[in-house]
């Protein structure tokens, strides 16, 4: 892997995490105004960012 896909590939992980991380805070912001439409929303994108970095693992793994 050349250090170009390295930085790549750290900079697509941090990406995840922060969508993992605003995915958290819309989920509890739902849980503690009531509101289910942002509560699911906020479940949604934790659970599409932890399949992305899954993929981003397969294919980190693919490439080494």
């Amino acid at each position: 892997m050349t250090m170009n896909a390295r930085i790549k590939s750290i900079v697509r992980g941090v990406k995840y995490k922060a969508q993992e991380a605003e995915g958290k805070a819309k989920q509890t912001a739902g849980k503690a105004t009531g509101n289910d439409r942002l509560r699911r929303k906020g479940k949604a994108e934790e659970r599409k960012s932890g399949l992305n970095q899954f993929a981003k693992k397969i294919k980190d793994a693919i490439r080494s």
